[in-house]
């Protein structure tokens, strides 16, 4: 089959390979994108391990909590000028605040009651798109809770009080001080943003992942040569360390490097004065996984001449 030049460029945007090695990536795996990728990481031309999410919506994310429970929203908007606005802003606190009265699925804080109005809030934004004049749009919300304890919250680059352009939660369930539970709760809220875990555990893994990795390290230690009883232990190593990189629990905690996450709460059960668990997280960030349509300003210009 033929590889058309727009697959080569994608290719070599996600794994940062050679233009002729995506070409060859490409023709061995018959344009399939993901085995292209895995191919080029058995040649050891990439490390990609991912197709990272091409932000390509601007707009908020906002948090909001009360105690026990807190809810992250994402509303999109089609420019970072209007993300500045008031009136935008607002309408995302608010989007927020109708979440807290869900259970944070995307569906039912769509349907929800927009505060200080009888309508939902689907309706509400379908309305701001007139007066604001640019198309907006509310793309999913997730809560957490816990029986007992706290649900801590992180905004990064804040634009304003629980705005900005990545929103993490994390509950801890303990019946210790809440205050000290909430401080620490804040950090791995931080850590979170920063490193990006993909699971809590290792046993919440995608079990599709964790075989694709395995594939591939084995793929790379049979080049080495070595007998397949070392090949097996290579592989295990490998999955090891690729736990400590995916796994939050397994972290090296971003505060103090020298522990893992796990370690450190053990630590912060001293502060916190009763045993501690960290039960979930979740890390929205803006515009992630939506491809943005790029456009060749140098066509449409001369298509308008034309016109």
């Amino acid at each position: 089959m033929s590889i058309s030049a727009s697959q080569v460029k994608e290719l070599r945007e996600l794994t940062g390979a050679g233009m002729m090695d995506c070409k060859a990536a490409l023709a061995e795996t018959n344009g399939d994108m993901e085995a292209a990728v895995d191919w080029l990481r058995k040649k050891g031309i990439s490390k990609a391990d991912k197709k990272a999410g091409r932000t390509a919506a601007e707009g908020l994310v906002g948090v909001a909590s009360a105690g026990a429970k807190a809810v992250v929203v994402e509303v999109n908007s089609e420019t970072d000028f209007v993300a500045r606005n008031d009136a935008f802003q607002e309408i995302v606190r608010n989007v927020a605040t109708a979440a807290l009265g869900t259970d944070g699925s995307t569906e039912a804080v769509a349907a929800a009651t927009y505060p200080g109005s009888s309508k939902s809030v689907t309706e509400t934004i379908k309305d701001a798109v007139a007066t604001i004049g640019e198309n907006l749009n509310f793309r999913r919300s997730a809560a957490l809770t816990v029986p007992q304890g706290v649900v801590a919250t992180y905004v990064h680059n804040g634009v304003s009080d629980g705005l900005g352009k990545m929103g993490v939660l994390v509950a801890i369930e303990t019946s210790g001080n809440a205050d000290a539970a909430q401080a620490f709760g804040r950090q791995v809220a931080m850590h979170v943003a920063a490193t990006n875990p993909l699971a809590l555990t290792s046993a919440e893994l995608d079990p599709a992942a964790v075989e694709r990795e395995r594939a591939i390290f084995a793929d790379q230690a049979r080049q080495s040569g070595k007998p397949e009883n070392i090949i097996e232990k290579m592989v295990e190593g490998r999955l090891r360390k690729f736990y400590e990189e995916v796994v939050l629990l397994s972290q090296a905690f971003v505060i103090n490097p020298d522990l893992t996450v796990e370690a450190a709460l053990k630590e912060a059960e001293k502060t916190i004065g009763a045993p501690a668990k960290i039960t979930g997280f979740v890390r929205f960030a803006l515009g992630e996984g939506i491809e943005k349509e790029e456009s060749d300003f140098a066509a449409e210009v001369a298509a308008a001449v034309k016109k």
